[in-house]
């Protein structure tokens, strides 16, 4: 189990991410994790803003990275399975995982993972809507509530504080399959529809067709062919 020292909890504050990278440069350990009832600048991907009403879990956790770990970037997956797992706890019919780093039920977004570096610092942002759901401009958001589950804040982040070590011990020690098989198995189908945004304006259309060996999406084009993504926005169509 997790040990509470580890875990603080504030009333409110700007950003959990924003407080735990300066907790980082401070000189905070590994395993570190901070949570806030509010956030009054909460943050998403791609800086979009991260509604932060009293009820839903905002916390965020640091890992040092070491010269043997797999690419940092694929945290987001590890974060992603330990979130999903803790989530099952409360709602045991779980929620399916969306590229890169979504948890979805019944194809509406439940949570979100935000990845942000600094040296060999990772800080890992983890938004789950537990007792509200936003409304989101370009897609459905639903809550644990809205589904008939009940988490308070604090126990769902002690479950997910154990998974999530548990399953970083496992991406350290044996590579990033156990953790990609894992995403898979608790991901959409092979063959859903899916649209991704590319940064660099553009979008491709296609059906998921798995990860590569090192996290990345792959698409199976209209024309057969495979397209990995290594960055975008992906969306259900």
């Amino acid at each position: 189990m997790v040990l509470t020292s580890l875990i603080r909890t504030v009333e409110e504050t700007g950003s959990t991410n924003a407080d735990m990278l300066a907790l980082a440069a401070a000189g905070a350990s590994e395993g570190s994790w901070l949570r806030a009832e509010r956030q009054t600048s909460g943050k998403g991907r791609q800086g979009r803003a991260w509604e932060s009403p009293a009820g839903n879990l905002y916390a965020s956790t640091l890992v040092r990275l070491r010269p043997s770990d797999p690419p940092a970037a694929t945290l987001a997956l590890v974060a992603a399975v330990a979130l999903e797992e803790a989530v099952r706890v409360f709602l045991p019919s779980g929620g399916t995982l969306k590229w890169p780093n979504d948890l979805l039920v019944d194809g509406a977004k439940l949570s979100g993972i935000l990845l942000e570096r600094a040296g060999d610092a990772v800080v890992i942002g983890i938004g789950a809507n537990l007792a509200h759901r936003p409304d989101l401009p370009d897609r459905p958001a639903t809550s644990l509530a809205a589904h008939g589950a009940s988490a308070d804040p604090a126990t769902l982040l002690d479950v997910l504080a154990e998974a999530f070590a548990r399953w970083l011990g496992r991406w350290r020690g044996e590579g990033l399959d156990p953790v990609r098989q894992r995403w898979l198995e608790r991901a959409h189908s092979t063959g859903t529809a899916l649209t991704a945004r590319l940064p660099d304006g553009s979008a491709a259309d296609g059906l998921f067709d798995g990860l590569t060996h090192d996290g990345a999406l792959i698409l199976r084009l209209a024309d057969g062919s495979r397209r990995v993504i290594h960055a975008g926005d992906v969306f259900l169509i």
